[in-house]
């Protein structure tokens, strides 16, 4: 006889995956629409404040003779800056990736290095040892030595790419080298060209304190003195829509430049390195191009800063506001890119787990921001705080907001990337084993990202730390960062007392320059 025991034991409340999935995606696309919505907010103050203000009074504030002004002072700009920032960015990327120049890897990270200078730091270097210069020649020649690695970078991995059989096929076909290079190499750079060059040309845009400090108008610093002046919100508003239009334009024209040509191969192939090229008796002159450019760029504020730290004396040291700058920044740094990265999270997950129409749309809602200059989100954030909710005008909560707002495409980049490294089916099994899906993704998912997450993080704080136009617009009284520090302590003419703000920032974003440059160089295998 044959006995059977049977235990009935309560069923586990656990929801089918593919339910547990689908909830998963609905709460992540409604905590994304509801950021897209907070980001669409600088757009639609300025089509409020268009039709606010009236088409008659909107046309009577644009087409004025100051206004024709900016403008050709915003196209001289960006035609006398990107030419040589292009010319100078093919040549050191060349240098570095394809001859057998000495010590390419050290000068490829003197290329890099510029960017752990503030561009009103690199500014404040060339005033305080040239005090005459000024003007648009002063204008380019700073913005070429602040901005180049934008466009070093994209170009450099793009040179490290490139299939040389295309090269060597040219060169068996009798073409001379210059011509190789001018009709293979040159044409497979365009994206990178593009691309760096839309990047540094809406910096241009919206660069403030490089510019004031050298007295050079342009839109971005018409708006911030129309502001502080006379707090004139419709003809400073106004300005601010034809940044955004000069914006628009300028992507528009980076889209037809860029083109539709494939610039992949067909086949894998059997792709290796490209040979470096000997540059014979050209080595030492071609060593003078980077050195001289290294030396501009980090010899001027090195010698400046060290000029002025000395004639100060240690004392410096000892401000009563260098230790609370320093405090307040790390702590709005930190701050910044906490929420940032909690606002960019639901997004980054939909955009590699549940791609789609709306998440495309969703996604584009996020990253048009990154073409959006600084003042029009602070000026965007200054109406609405004041007409709509004031007990938040000039408050921490505010500023830490519109960081997240300037911000939010660098953290949805690295999450992106991080999330985009962490296999899904880990995710399915967490969610097999009676994990709830933000517990699977607090738990399993982030972890295995953290690289990614700490690098967005790293930087959105380093934008925050050395971030001006926002603070100066919306900081609460007595905010004290040390780039505001900095910009008081050099409007008085005091470089002396501003020297060790300076030297704080730089110190500050080293770290995160360092890890763009060694992350770049892993990227391509170096």
């Amino acid at each position: 006889m044959t006995v059977s025991l049977s235990v009935d034991t309560p069923a586990l409340p656990v929801l089918p995956l593919r339910r547990q999935r689908n909830l998963a995606g609905r709460a992540m696309l409604l905590l994304a629409g509801g950021v897209s919505v907070c980001a669409l907010l600088p757009l639609g103050f300025i089509v409020w404040i268009a039709i606010e203000t009236g088409w008659q009074t909107a046309f009577s504030l644009i087409w004025r003779p100051r206004v024709g002004e900016l403008l050709v002072n915003t196209l001289l700009l960006e035609l006398c800056t990107l030419p040589p920032a292009i010319l100078l960015a093919v040549a050191l990327a060349w240098l570095t990736e394809r001859s057998d120049m000495p010590g390419a890897k050290f000068l490829s990270w003197l290329a890099v290095a510029p960017l752990a200078v503030p561009a009103f730091v690199q500014s404040y270097a060339w005033v305080s040892l040239l005090p005459r210069f000024h003007g648009l020649a002063a204008a380019v020649l700073v913005s070429v030595l602040a901005y180049l690695p934008f466009l070093y970078l994209p170009v450099a991995a793009q040179i490290r790419r490139l299939d040389p059989e295309l090269e060597h096929v040219a060169a068996s076909l009798g073409q001379s080298p210059p011509r190789v290079l001018l009709r293979v190499v040159l044409p497979q750079l365009r994206l990178a060209i593009c691309g760096g060059s839309l990047l540094v040309g809406l910096h241009l845009l919206a660069e403030y304190g490089l510019y004031a400090m050298i007295r050079f108008d342009t839109f971005t610093t018409a708006i911030i003195d129309q502001f502080q002046s006379s707090y004139n919100g419709p003809a400073a508003n106004m300005l601010a829509g034809v940044l955004v239009l000069s914006c628009c334009g300028l992507i528009g024209l980076e889209w037809l430049l860029r083109g539709g040509a494939r610039y992949a191969r067909l086949g894998s192939g059997a792709p290796r390195p490209a040979p470096r090229q000997r540059l014979g008796r050209w080595r030492l002159p071609a060593l003078a191009l980077p050195l001289a450019f290294a030396a501009l760029s980090l010899g001027v504020p090195i010698l400046t800063l060290t000029r002025w730290l000395m004639a100060a004396g240690e004392d410096v040291w000892r401000q009563n506001a260098l230790a609370a700058s320093l405090a307040e920044t790390l702590g709005y740094a930190a701050a910044g890119a906490c929420v940032a990265a909690a606002a960019a999270l639901p997004m980054a997950w939909l955009s590699v787990r549940a791609p789609g129409r709306v998440t495309r749309f969703l996604e584009s809602c996020h990253s048009y921001l990154g073409a959006l200059p600084g003042v029009v989100v602070a000026l965007a954030l200054v109406t609405v705080t004041v007409r709509i909710a004031l007990p938040l005008y000039q408050t921490v909560a505010t500023v830490v907001f519109a960081y997240v707002l300037m911000f939010l495409p660098r953290a949805l980049v690295g999450l992106r990337a991080g999330i985009a490294q962490v296999p899904v089916e880990l995710e399915r099994a967490a969610a097999a084993l009676g994990r709830n899906p933000a517990h699977a993704l607090l738990t399993v998912t982030l972890p295995l990202a953290a690289p990614g997450v700490a690098a967005a993080m790293a930087l959105v704080a380093m934008g925050v730390a050395t971030e001006l136009t926002a603070t100066l617009l919306l900081a609460p009284n007595g905010t004290r960062t040390l780039a505001t520090e900095f910009w008081a302590l050099t409007s008085e003419l005091d470089y002396a007392n501003a020297a060790p703000y300076a030297v704080l920032m730089i110190l500050l974003s080293l770290p995160m320059t360092a890890l763009l440059h060694a992350q770049a160089r892993k990227s391509l295998g170096a």
